[in-house]
């Protein structure tokens, strides 16, 4: 899976919460100042390009909706991340955020906690 630039991630994200939408109503949810149209429209045919994104003709726009699940790219971010910096070791990476973040042993053992409720 290709990797997204943060204009192309900032666009994902908002057409993962809508579902489906329109250029118009993915400016509409991006944060100030907004972009303009050309450059949104742009950023959604590279999407289209790199198979993340595909369109539905309705009247004489485009309805876009993603192809590619959040869950499906986050997972693959996280991975990278994982290999990148901290070499291929999930200990090492929470190990990591637990020291960066304070993190105490009983709000990990919660966080687990979690984890096994939701398996």
């Amino acid at each position: 899976m290709k990797r997204l630039t943060k204009a192309e991630e900032e666009v994902m994200q908002q057409l993962w919460k809508l579902e489906k939408a329109n250029v118009a109503a993915l400016i509409d949810q991006l944060p100030e100042p907004k972009p303009a149209y050309n450059t949104v429209s742009t950023i959604v045919r590279i999407l289209e390009d790199k198979g993340f994104v595909d369109h539905e003709k309705v009247g004489k726009g485009h309805i876009y909706f993603p192809l590619v699940k959040k869950s499906e790219y986050s997972n693959q971010s996280l991975n990278k991340l994982v290999d990148g910096y901290f070499q291929g070791s999930f200990q090492s990476m929470v190990s990591f955020f637990m020291k960066k973040n304070d993190i105490s042993l009983q709000e990990l053992e919660e966080i687990m906690k979690r984890i096994k409720e939701e398996e």
